[in-house]
């Protein structure tokens, strides 16, 4: 995924999930057991599916796509 995607799919994924920015995200699951993560299908850029994953995921099944896409915040961010 291009830095680019990482970059927008971060912040439609915050403002999905009601948080300011990426920053306030991170505060509130940094030490949770989930965290929101969102669908970076590159055949469906369109597809901004979301739902909480476990921090470190990086191909979680999308319902939507039905594919191992859905990527955490915090992998989206690279704190994990």
């Amino acid at each position: 995924m291009s830095p680019e995607m990482q970059r927008a799919k971060l912040a439609k994924l915050c403002e999905i999930e009601g948080f300011e920015d990426e920053n306030e995200l991170f505060a509130v699951v940094i030490a949770d057991s989930v965290c929101p993560a969102i669908c970076c299908n590159p055949d469906n850029p369109e597809c901004d599916y979301t739902e909480e994953k476990e921090p470190d995921s990086r191909n979680g099944w999308c319902e939507e796509c039905q594919r191992p896409t859905m990527v955490a915040g915090l992998v989206l961010g690279g704190i994990i």
